[in-house]
């Protein structure tokens, strides 16, 4: 089968040789396409929450699932034939990944798979990331047998026109600890879902540099109030040795003008500027001395 007439066809409809070179070769235009490329773990993701975040990502990042070693052999192609070297990659093809493939640069991609993620439905032995709540309101669950499992779980209700109302927002798992058995079908008829999913990224690739996770991890806050700091010391060493920037000058400007003015009144240099200052300096002078000698 010719490439032409095999790029027509999808991925279920090729034999099993040519999916693969099918699958390779839209890795090596992706990898060769994009600035940056990340390795994401997909391992805990279920099926549901992976299609609704490819949904969300979509106009953001471009991700592709295969098989590691179809990943490697796209790597091993590409700096072949194109002589791009993603081969740092490879130490990192472990477990169950995706691509993905952005022209934004690594921190801007971690931040975007950060802040992109879905929830799920709990299910038994999952770990809370963050407090788990029932909120006050009705259940909608009909009074009965179901009230002894809010009691256990020490959740203030009331029965309202037969339905089970919960009084107050009430944490039944806190951040941390293992969501029992017993409250996870509880969980589930409220609609509730604790389960926070997203990509998580395992490495990044980018203009020749690696990137592991850790790297990628950014206290925004923290950066801005370092650069702020800088910004601030550069600003005050550039005044200081009369460095003249754009930002510096009008600051430069001003410690001039300050000085100028200190020296003029110091020597009693009359100027336009200068007279109304010599003038009370000597007036509070003359008071000075007055009082020493108590004319």
């Amino acid at each position: 089968m010719e490439d032409g007439d095999m790029s027509k066809l999808t991925l279920k409809e090729l034999k099993p040789r040519d999916r693969k070179r099918k699958i390779i070769d839209e890795l090596i235009e992706i990898m060769n396409t994009y600035r940056t490329i990340v390795l994401v773990d997909i391992s805990r993701l279920r099926a549901l929450q992976f299609q609704r975040l490819r949904s969300k990502l979509r106009d953001l990042v471009q991700i592709k699932v295969t098989k590691n070693s179809l990943i490697r052999k796209a790597i091993d192609e590409l700096k072949e034939l194109k002589g791009i070297d993603l081969s740092p990659l490879k130490d990192f093809l472990s477990g169950q990944l995706a691509v993905v493939a952005s022209n934004l640069n690594p921190f801007e991609v971690y931040d975007v798979l950060e802040k992109n993620k879905v929830t799920a439905k709990a299910k038994p032995g999952d770990v809370a990331v963050k407090d788990v709540v029932i909120p006050a309101g009705n259940t909608g669950i009909p009074a009965g047998p179901a009230i002894s499992l809010f009691k256990k779980f020490k959740v203030p209700t009331k029965i309202e026109e037969g339905s089970i109302y919960v009084t107050e927002d009430t944490v039944v798992v806190e951040a941390g600890k293992t969501i029992p058995a017993e409250i996870v079908d509880l969980l589930s008829k409220l609609g509730i879902e604790p389960i926070e999913m997203g990509l998580n990224v395992k490495v990044a690739y980018s203009e020749g540099v690696l990137y592991r996770e850790e790297d990628l991890k950014l206290n925004i806050e923290e950066y801005r109030k370092k650069l702020v700091e800088a910004f601030i010391n550069a600003l005050s060493l550039a005044v200081n040795v009369t460095f003249i920037t754009r930002e510096s000058s009008p600051h430069i400007i001003a410690k001039a003008i300050m000085e100028a003015m200190n020296l003029a009144v110091n020597a009693c240099y009359p100027t336009r500027e200068s007279i109304g200052y010599i003038i009370a300096k000597a007036h509070a002078q003359a008071v000075a001395i007055s009082n020493l000698i108590k004319i």
